[in-house]
Parts: C-alpha cells; structure tokens; sequence
C-alpha cells in the first residue's frame, strides 16, 4: 500500500555545523522550494537552540527530524566506561533537543565514531552487539520517555566496521525495544553495502524508523544510477510512514568535506541537490503530497 510522501532536506547539505542565524535563512528557503521536514544536525549539544528553532520551524509550517554527528571520542563499544558514559550523556541530551523540536526520531550512528574500524572475528562481532545493546539500552530508555525511536544507521565499510548492512543492524539491536529502537536507512551506504537494496529495505520492514536518501555519489536523487521504483516500493511494502530525507554535505567546510569525502561540486549548486532532487523524488512518487 503506497503511503502520503512527505519530504525533508538535511542542512548539512549547506553548512557545518548548523546555527540559529543560518537556520532562519535556510528554513524558509526550504519551505519555499517545497520540502515538509527540516533535519536538524547535532554535531555540539549549544551550536542551535532547540526552542527558538522550533517556533521558527512551526511558523513556517515545518516539522523536524534530527540526527547526531558522532565525531573521534563518541563511543558505546571497545572503549573504556568514562568514553562510553560521556557517548550516552550526549545521547541522552540530543534526545531531549529532538524532544524540544517534536522530531520523532533521534538518528544516527549511534554505536561509534565516524571513520574508526576493526577487525573483527565473529565472537568479537558478538561480544561487540552484546555490549552495544547493554551500553543502548538507557538511552533508548531515556528516549522512549521523551516519545522518540533511536534511529540506528549503517554506514559502509569505509566509515564503520561495526554495522554496514540492515542485517547486522537487526542482529545488533535485537532484543531492544521496536518501539523505542529502529533502524534509519542511508540510500547511500546501502548502494555500497547491499546486494539488492530493494530487499534490504524489505528486509528492515516494521524496524524502519528514518529513511535518508541521495544520489549514488551523494548528489541529487535522481541523477544517479539507483533503482528509485523500486526502492520506493519496497518502501511502501513495509509501510514506513516517515519523510524522505534528503542528506548531503557541504565542501566549503574542511571538517565535514574530508569527514564525507566531498572532493568535488555533487550539482551544479548546493541548493540544486536539494531542489532537484525534491522535484525528482515528488515525480516519482504518484500520490498525496503537500505543495507550498
């Protein structure tokens, strides 16, 4: 059954780290172009404040959606108990700002740093899960009492070895709540890690909790090579009901461009990634969708 799309930008796609004073020049562009949700980057609990972010959001008739920036230093496994509880602390506190905003979700990859990998052998892989489930679990507690779902995102091989595929991230959270607990899925990082993404997605069923979406090269969906039909559909066969959200960065910033591997201009513009990409993704999802 085909859901009511609605759709999001996240505002990394323009600036690092996101303020109060860019946000009210960014949010009603975004209004104005057509998107439903504004993404709202956690990179430092202070860089935006959450409550005139939300009225501003709400007098532009946006809703929000948030997701964390897990920087060197943010761990919840093999590292020591001071790093972990300083990780859950900062987990705890973006909760509250994804509270103070009414996102629904906090998401991320909240297990681990960004670009820190592994070897593992399957018992450590184990012992690994065991030990992001334990280190999880309050905060997901934490944000189950504010009304928001963890959002637990794959990243591909060369930014994790903890979890790459949906099937590693189902094995990692499995016995954590689904109503508090869920999977966020990155197109991008499915391209690289998945053999069909359609499957995947299918494969994440009820557990889909946020859905992020670009081209294959971190452009503008739609001027790529992936299957968006089918990728929609398999979307629609699980019934997830939340925005698609459009995320890519900026390489004006040094720490983000390195940190993504933004080498080279993704679109002719940033705000063509955002725009064009809203107008291929309401093309090719027939059905209900809020115009400007």
């Amino acid at each position: 059954m085909e859901a009511t799309r609605t759709f999001g930008v996240n505002t990394w796609v323009w600036t690092s780290p996101l303020t109060d004073g860019r946000l009210a020049e960014l949010a009603p562009r975004i209004r104005e172009w057509g998107f439903d949700v504004v993404e709202l980057p956690v990179e430092n609990i202070g860089d935006w404040d959450p409550a005139r972010t939300a009225k501003l959001l709400d007098s532009l008739g946006l809703s929000a959606t948030v997701v964390v920036a897990m920087g060197p230093g943010r761990e919840l496994v093999a590292a020591d108990r001071a790093t972990v509880t300083r990780t859950q602390y900062f987990l705890r506190q973006a909760a509250d700002v994804a509270a103070a905003v009414s996102s629904p979700v906090v998401a991320g990859p909240v297990y681990a740093s960004v670009g820190r990998t592994w070897r593992m052998t399957g018992e450590e892989r184990r012992s690994c899960y065991e030990q992001l489930r334990e280190n999880l679990a309050p905060v997901v507690e934490h944000a189950r009492g504010a009304g928001l779902t963890v959002a637990v995102e794959p990243l591909n091989r060369y930014e994790t070895s903890v979890v790459n595929t949906v099937g590693q991230t189902l094995d990692a959270l499995d016995g954590l709540p689904p109503e508090g607990c869920g999977v966020a899925l990155d197109v991008y990082h499915m391209n690289i890690e998945e053999k069909d993404v359609p499957a995947a997605v299918r494969q994440a069923g009820d557990r889909i909790a946020h859905v992020q979406v670009c081209g294959n090269d971190r452009g503008a969906p739609g001027a790529d090579h992936l299957d968006w039909p089918g990728i929609l559909a398999a979307l629609d066969d699980t019934g997830y009901g939340g925005p698609l959200v459009i995320e890519s960065f900026t390489g004006d910033n040094e720490t983000i461009a390195t940190a993504a591997s933004i080498w080279r201009p993704l679109a002719p513009s940033q705000d063509a990634i955002a725009a064009d990409g809203l107008s291929f993704l309401t093309g090719v999802s027939p059905g209900p969708h809020r115009t400007p």
